[in-house]
């Protein structure tokens, strides 16, 4: 049984769903998954989290990405990335590097974004791809985002290279076919790397060639990363033997800690234990995940 994290780097071609599928196979694990889809075009930073660590993703899920994309200027795919259907073209709008500054302010900062339709979003419990390409019209609501920085690394018409740093929840492809609304010429998302995903960074990232290898001589395991990075953004609280106790059933505690909101616990010997929610009243602690049963925490380590 497997209890971690693995900072995979995704090739190009793939999705992320095929990803999870060769990882379950090649570990065993039964439970894997993704915090954060990547689409089958791009390329980077693709957190899995195995066993019991399947329980942290929301707070990985949640974390701020980073991305180095290419955008081609002159044209608008139905998918908003370069392996769609060409909609319509536009050789003569060629905006100059100042038009382009000048369009790129409007979209740092918090703003509203719609995904697009070609996405895993689920409508009505099937996603909202598969209704597109079935024929569906389908309508996706705008959803308040933060770009907290958005930069030229060069520009050569048709060509855009830009690095974004953003809330979860934003659309690379989107943000690309909305520029080129702005702009009047049309654009489309033609590369895309995730770079980093909350603490995670590209270079750390095993090569996705070199985890399969690992898998077919039973070496994964030194790829393993421990489960407590996948909620490393929030306080941490070590807990005494009867507290541990206590958590480990379902119970309650008291305990002096951070204020307020959501922490990990620990054993008294370091093993994450638990995400424990402040509860009514100073010191008051319930659990929220118990990530551990009370015979002890899973090994770190495949068996």
């Amino acid at each position: 049984m497997a209890y971690g994290l693995l900072n995979v780097f995704k090739p190009s071609g793939p999705t992320s769903h095929d990803i999870v599928a060769a990882v379950r196979r090649g570990t065993g694990e039964r439970r894997v998954g993704h915090a954060g889809t990547l689409d089958p075009l791009a390329d980077g930073v693709l957190i899995l989290a195995l066993g019991k660590a399947t329980r942290l993703i929301e707070y990985l899920a949640a974390a701020r990405k980073e991305y180095h994309a290419e955008i081609t200027l002159g044209l608008t795919t139905d998918t908003y990335d370069i392996q769609g259907e060409i909609l319509w073209t536009d050789e003569q709008t060629r905006p100059t590097p100042d038009t382009l500054e000048d369009a790129l302010g409007a979209f740092r900062g918090t703003i509203w974004q719609k995904p697009p339709v070609y996405s895993a979003i689920k409508v009505d419990g099937k996603p909202a791809h598969r209704r597109a390409r079935a024929g569906e019209t389908v309508e996706l609501a705008a959803r308040e985002i933060t770009i907290d920085a958005l930069e030229v690394i060069s520009y050569d018409y048709p060509l855009l290279e830009i690095e974004v740093a953003c809330s979860a929840g934003t659309y690379i492809r989107s943000l690309a076919h909305d520029l080129g609304q702005a702009l009047g010429c049309g654009a489309a998302l033609s590369r895309l790397r995730r770079t980093a995903s909350g603490d995670f960074r590209v270079n750390d990232a095993v090569r996705w060639d070199e985890l399969t290898r690992a898998f077919d001589d039973h070496s994964w395991g030194r790829y393993l990363l421990p489960p407590d990075q996948g909620a490393a953004s929030l306080p941490a609280l070590t807990l005494d033997a009867d507290s541990l106790s206590d958590v480990l059933h379902g119970r309650a505690i008291h305990a002096s800690g951070p204020p307020g909101g959501l922490c990990r616990a620990y054993s008294p010997d370091g093993e994450l234990i638990a995400i424990l929610t402040a509860g009514p009243g100073d010191g008051v602690w319930h659990p929220h995940k118990v990530l551990a049963d009370p015979a002890g925490p899973d090994p770190l380590t495949p068996s």
